[in-house]
């Protein structure tokens, strides 16, 4: 590592990561390389942005013709990417239209406006008065807003006051949410499966039992698919795994392939009707290039079938994990190459697993203490998952053999670890 460069980071910037000590420098397909030369198999893919893999030679051919031609124009005039792409995105997904941002939490606040007006002009909700029910658990973003209705108080710690108007229900619980809808529930926001909380998968028929208490109530059926989108479950979106089309997307990560922020809220025309020039927008949502690196990261999942071959590597790798018995497993779960490995931290801790990983040369992240994560790239091997899986063991049976070592109790290693 550059001392200097690590120096540099440690003086000037704000400490809200706490990242593995391994200084990355290039990457491509399903490998990054340090600045030592090591080359290391990703097995986190920037929490599902490198779907399509590390600057992919499609992407990166966009990208760069993009760049010979334009890189932003302001949305006060118009350009000949944007409905191309606008078209795209909608018939890939099946919704009626969508509004472009950059980041997935704006998408979610992009979301969060539209059902409150939505709420309001449409329904007669008097204004102020919309609640939008959401799940513990939830991840949606990091803004004042998305964080006032976390569940996690490390989120949440010193930054209130928060926006009023959100109801917190347990996670895949459907009688709970049919108990919290009431006349003045706007929509009900859901990621279908919860990420950053540990790849937690609700039980069959949650979605669509969702939806029906949302057409039965009028409030909208919002679903958060910015990691979920785009193959990684093994479906070009969540939803398609119980035919439980939403009111309202959020989609983001995957869709800028790896190379900028591009992120869009899609909906049915009579909510996106809410909005009207000066209600919403953002200089750089929906920009030439996010907008050609979007359409060619989007016919990259198609052509190259990778939600098919998540699905399949996805039930492989869940599979081998969950024939393997070892006690320092209590549950692995997911779906496609979205898994979520829950250890019972009495005998390993999932921050020692990825640090021993790493030093075998696959790179993953645990979440909340005891969960290690598998999101690879959907390009990955089936060879490389293989042999990520090979190394996770090792890992496990050198953070066991530790643990077992220094005689831990539980909860000596709690404290919070910046995750995603």
């Amino acid at each position: 590592m550059d001392p200097v460069a690590i120096d540099l980071e440690a003086r000037f910037g704000a400490r809200n990561y706490a990242p593995l000590d391994i200084e990355l420098c290039r990457a491509q397909g399903a490998y990054v390389w340090d600045t030592a030369g090591r080359r290391y198999l990703d097995m986190a893919s920037a929490y599902s942005a490198v779907a399509q893999g590390h600057r992919h030679p499609r992407i990166v051919a966009a990208a760069k013709a993009q760049l010979d031609r334009a890189g932003v124009f302001s949305r006060a005039f118009r350009d000949d990417l944007l409905g191309p792409f606008l078209a795209e995105l909608c018939a890939l997904a099946g919704m009626d239209r969508a509004l472009p941002m950059n980041t997935g939490a704006e998408a979610v606040e992009t979301a969060i406006k539209a059902a409150r007006r939505f709420a309001c002009e449409v329904r007669g909700i008097p204004d102020g008065k919309a609640e939008i029910v959401v799940a513990d658990g939830n991840f949606h973003g990091r803004t004042t807003t998305i964080v006032g209705f976390s569940s996690e108080a490390a989120y949440r710690r010193g930054f209130g006051p928060f926006a009023p108007g959100f109801v917190r229900v347990p996670y895949g619980d459907a009688e709970a949410i049919a108990r919290a809808v009431g006349p003045n529930t706007a929509a009900v926001l859901l990621e279908p499966i919860q990420g950053e909380a540990g790849i937690r998968v609700p039980p069959p028929g949650y979605l669509r039992a969702v939806r029906d208490i949302c057409r039965r109530s009028g409030a909208l059926f919002v679903l958060d698919e910015i990691q979920s989108g785009f193959g990684r479950t093994g479906k070009m979106f969540c939803f398609e795994h119980e035919d439980a089309r939403p009111d309202g997307l959020c989609v983001g990560k995957a869709l800028g392939g790896g190379l900028v922020p591009v992120s869009a809220f899609l909906a049915r025309a009579d909510v996106m009707a809410v909005f009207g020039p000066g209600s919403h927008g953002s200089t750089f949502g929906g920009y030439p290039l996010a907008t050609a690196v979007a359409l060619e990261a989007m016919r990259v999942v198609v052509d190259e079938g990778l939600a098919q071959r998540s699905a399949a590597l996805g039930a492989h790798m869940l599979a081998r994990l969950q024939a393997s018995n070892l006690p320092a497993i209590r549950e692995a779960r997911g779906r496609g190459l979205w898994i979520g490995v829950d250890l019972d931290r009495r005998v390993a801790d999932a921050h020692a697993v990825c640090v021993a990983m790493a030093r075998r040369g696959v790179l993953a992240k645990e979440t909340h203490e005891t969960v290690v994560r598998f999101a690879p790239p959907l390009v990955v091997e089936k060879a490389e998952a293989d042999h990520a899986l090979d190394v996770f063991f090792e890992a496990l049976h050198e953070a066991r053999k530790s643990a077992l070592n220094c005689e831990r109790i539980p909860g000596e290693l709690d404290g919070p670890r910046q995750t995603g």
